[in-house]
C-alpha cells in the first residue's frame, strides 16, 4: 500500500505545514485571513475549472492543498487566546498589584509539597469581564472543605507571568504552558479565598463528580493507596497521585506508556464493549446499535477520565475506526488516522506541540504500516510463541517509529523495553477488563472486596514486575545528545529503510543510502559546530554556584561547594552537557579569578574577598557577600554585574539599585535567567 499516495494526506500535510508556519512565524491575523479569501476564491474557481475541463485537474489539486495550508494557518491563530482582547494578558494593572479576581476550577493537577493546584478559567478581574486559562494554587493547610471542579472563586491577588526555564538546555515550562493558552499562576491561601454558592454545572463539572464518586467508593473499598492511584492512571488517566518512585520505575523499565491513557488502554476497552456485545447479529439493525452502544460508551469514558487531552484524542481515533468497521471500511486504516488527526487539530492545533499527541500518532503509524512486514519475518505454530512474536513486533515497530522523537525530547533509551512489553502486557490485560469492571461498580457503590482484592494484587504484581526490569539500570542508557538535524535525518533513514525492505529496488537502495549519508552529514555538522563554539555559563541556583567554562565539547565546572548534593548537578549542568554534546574535563572550587576568552571576571563570594589589582570586565557576586558595593564599583569599574540565584533577594535589590547609579548593566539569574559570554 502506498501511503503517500493517498490525496488526503497530502491535504494533511499541507495543513500541518501551515499550523507550523503559524506557530513560528506569528503572521499578523488580518494578513492571515486575506490570505485565506484569496486562496478560498482560487480555490472554487479551480474546481469549477476542472468540472468543465480535465485537464484542470492538476490546478485543482495544487489550489486543494494551498486552501489547506492557508487553514492550518488561521486555525493555529483563532485558538491563541492573547489575540481575544478580553484575555487577562492585557490586562497590565493584575500584574503589577492585587486585584479582585473571579475564577471557575477546570481541571485537578498533580499537588506538590505546598499547595493543591488547578486549572482555573478567568470570568472577571476587578469586575471587568475578562477570559484565560491560568494555573491555580491554593496553599494547603488543615481545613477540611475540598474544592472541587466547577467551584466559582473569588480572591483579591496579583497574576504572575509564567517565566521561562532559568538554565541552558532545560525543559522550557513557560512555553509548555503557553501551548496550553496558560500564561500566568495565581497563588493563595485558603482562608483568602470565598467560594460562591453558584457552581457552573459543565461536562467538567459532572466529569470531576463522577470522578470523586469513584475515588470514594474505592476508598471505603479499603483500596491500597499505591496501587488505587496506578488504578486511577491506568483505567482513568490520572497520575496526579503516583508516587516518584514509582513513574521512574516506569521510565527505566520502558512502560511509562501504560500510566498514559493512550490508544493500547482505549483499544482494550472497545474490544471488550465488542467482546459484550458480540451476541447482537450482524443485520443492519445490529451493527447500528453496537456502533451507538461504543461510541456512547467511549464518550463516558472520556467524561469519567476527566477528559484529559490524551484520552480524547485516543477516544476520536477509535470513534473512527468504529464508524469505518459500521461502513465496512476497515481495510484503510491510513485514512481513519488522517481524518482524525485533521478533526483533532481543527478544534485543537496547539495539540500538535504536544509529545503525547506526537507519539501517539507515530506509533500508531508504525505499528499499522510495519508490523505486518516484521510480522512476515516468522510464523511459529506454537499459539503461546505466536503470541509472544507478536508482541515482539508490535513492540518494536512502535519503538522503531518513535526512538528518533524519544531521544530528541528525553536523550534516553530503555534497553529492556521489549523485555517489559512482554511480561507486562498478559498482566495489563487482565488488569484492563478487571479494572473496567471495578470501575463500573465505583461509579454506583463501593465494589466487592473480592473484586478489589484481585485487581489490587494484579497491579501490586505488575509494579513488582516493573520495579525487577527498571533495577537493571546499566540497561538505561542516559545522557543521550541528540538534535533536530539528528531527528529528522534519522526519521529519513527510518522510513527509506522499511520502504526498500518492503519492496527492495536498486533505487530504493540508492535513497537508502543517501539518507545514511545525510545523517552521516548531520552528526559532521554537529561535531563540527560544536568544536567551533566557546562560551562561559553563570547557572542559576539557589544553595550552590556554578561556573562552566566550555572550548568545544570540553567543559570544565566551578562550583562554590563541590561537596553540594548531586542531584542539584545532574538536573542544572548535565542538561547542559547533554544539550551541547559536552564533556566534563575536570570539576573545581570557584576561584576569585577566571579569565575566559580574553574576559578578565572577579568573583566575589561570602568572604567579601576580591582581587583589587585586576580590572575586571565582569564581577560575579556569590553567596551574599556583605560588600559596599558602590566602593567595589568605583574601584574596579567593571562593565557588568552578575548576581547568581545564591544570594539574598534584599541584596540583588539594593545592588541593582546601585547599578543603575553607576550606569552599569545588573544582570541577577534569579529574574533574567542564567548569563551566557560567548
Amino acid at each position: 500500500m502506498k501511503v503517500l499516495d493517498f490525496p488526503l494526506i497530502k491535504i494533511t500535510i499541507s495543513f500541518l505545514f501551515g499550523i507550523l508556519i503559524s506557530y513560528y512565524c506569528q503572521p499578523s491575523l488580518n494578513v492571515s485571513l486575506v490570505f485565506l479569501g484569496f486562496s478560498t476564491i482560487i480555490f472554487c474557481i479551480s474546481f469549477f475549472l476542472s468540472i468543465k475541463n480535465k485537464k484542470a485537474n492538476i490546478f485543482f489539486g495544487i489550489n486543494s492543498y494551498f486552501i489547506s495550508f492557508s487553514v492550518g494557518v488561521c486555525v493555529l491563530l483563532f485558538h491563541t487566546d492573547t489575540f481575544d482582547k478580553s484575555n487577562y494578558t492585557h490586562s497590565k494593572i493584575v500584574f503589577e498589584e492585587p486585584q479582585f479576581i473571579t475564577f471557575t476550577l477546570r481541571e485537578k493537577l498533580k499537588s506538590n509539597d505546598y499547595n493543591d493546584r488547578y486549572i482555573g478559567l478567568i470570568n472577571n478581574i476587578d469586575y471587568k469581564v475578562y477570559s484565560g486559562r491560568i494555573i491555580v494554587n491554593i496553599q494547603r493547610d488543615s481545613l477540611k472543605n475540598p474544592l472541587i471542579i466547577g467551584n466559582i472563586i473569588k480572591v483579591k491577588t496579583s497574576l504572575q507571568k509564567t517565566v521561562s526555564n532559568k538554565n541552558p538546555n532545560q525543559f522550557d515550562y513557560s512555553e509548555y504552558l503557553a501551548n496550553k493558552q496558560i500564561y500566568a499562576q495565581l497563588y493563595c491561601k485558603k482562608s483568602e479565598i470565598k467560594i460562591s454558592r453558584t457552581i457552573t454545572k459543565d461536562i467538567w463539572y459532572y466529569s470531576g463528580r463522577l470522578h470523586l464518586t469513584i475515588l470514594k467508593n474505592l476508598e471505603s473499598a479499603h483500596f491500597n493507596k499505591d496501587e488505587m492511584n496506578v488504578a486511577l492512571a491506568l483505567i482513568l488517566g490520572q497520575q496526579q497521585e503516583i508516587s516518584a518512585d514509582i513513574i521512574k520505575d516506569y521510565q527505566y523499565s520502558g512502560a511509562t506508556h501504560v500510566l498514559s491513557v493512550s490508544g493500547l488502554h482505549v483499544g482494550f476497552i472497545m474490544l471488550f464493549i465488542m467482546f459484550i456485545l458480540k451476541p447482537i447479529p450482524n443485520t443492519r439493525k445490529g451493527s447500528a446499535i453496537k456502533l451507538i452502544s461504543i461510541l456512547i460508551s467511549l464518550a463516558g469514558f472520556a467524561v469519567i477520565s476527566g477528559l484529559s487531552p490524551s484520552v480524547l484524542r485516543s477516544v476520536v481515533m477509535f470513534s473512527f475506526v468504529a464508524i469505518g468497521n459500521h461502513l465496512r471500511r476497515s481495510g484503510n486504516i491510513y485514512h481513519t488516522l488522517l481524518v482524525s488527526i485533521l478533526l483533532i487539530l481543527l478544534f485543537e492545533p496547539y495539540f500538535l506541540f504536544d509529545v503525547g499527541f506526537q507519539l501517539s500518532y507515530l506509533a500508531l503509524f508504525f505499528i499499522v504500516w510495519l508490523q505486518p512486514e516484521l510480522d512476515k519475518i516468522w510464523n511459529p505454530k506454537n499459539k503461546f510463541i505466536l503470541y509472544i512474536w507478536n508482541a515482539l513486533t508490535v513492540s518494536f515497530a512502535a519503538q522503531i517509529g518513535t526512538l528518533p522523537l524519544c531521544l530528541y525530547y528525553f536523550h534516553q533509551f530503555p534497553g529492556l523495553f521489549f523485555v517489559t512489553n512482554i511480561i507486562i502486557l498478559p498482566v495489563l490485560s487482565f488488569i484492563m477488563i478487571a479494572g473496567i469492571i471495578v470501575m463500573l461498580f465505583a461509579i454506583f457503590k463501593s465494589p466487592p472486596e473480592i473484586l478489589i482484592y484481585i485487581f489490587e494484587k494484579s497491579i501490586y504484581i505488575l509494579n513488582l514486575l516493573i520495579h525487577y526490569v527498571a533495577s537493571f539500570e546499566s540497561f538505561v542508557i542516559q545522557g543521550i545528545s541528540f538534535n533536530f538535524y539528528h531527528l529528522i535525518t534519522l526519521y529519513l533513514v527510518i522510513i527509506s529503510a522499511a520502504m526498500w525492505s518492503k519492496k527492495p529496488s536498486y533505487k530504493k537502495l540508492i535513497i537508502v543510502f543517501t539518507t545514511i549519508i545525510l545523517f552521516q552529514s548531520a552528526l559532521i555538522y554537529t561535531k563540527r559546530e560544536i568544536s567551533n563554539q566557546k562560551e562561559l555559563i553563570v547557572y542559576n541556583v539557589k544553595k550552590n554556584s556554578l561556573i562552566s567554562k566550555r572550548n568545544g565539547k570540553n567543559i570544565t565546572l566551578f562550583a562554590s561547594d563541590t561537596t553540594s548534593d548531586k542531584s542539584t548537578k545532574s538536573n542544572i549542568f548535565n542538561s547542559y552537557l547533554v544539550g551541547n554534546f559536552g564533556v566534563l574535563n575536570q570539576s573545581q572550587q570557584l576561584k576569585n579569578v577566571l579569565f575566559f576568552n580574553e574576559h578578565k571576571i572577579s568573583i566575589i563570594d561570602s568572604t567579601g574577598i576580591y582581587e583589587s589589582r585586576i580590572k575586571p570586565d565582569i564581577l560575579i557576586l556569590t553567596q551574599s557577600p556583605k560588600i559596599n558595593l558602590d566602593r567595589i564599583l568605583t574601584e574596579l569599574d567593571p562593565k557588568i554585574i552578575i548576581a547568581d540565584g545564591s544570594n539574598s533577594y534584599a541584596l540583588q535589590k539594593i545592588w541593582q539599585i546601585s547599578c543603575e547609579k553607576k550606569n552599569i548593566p545588573f544582570h541577577a539569574t534569579a529574574e533574567k535567567g542564567f548569563y551566557r559570554l560567548n
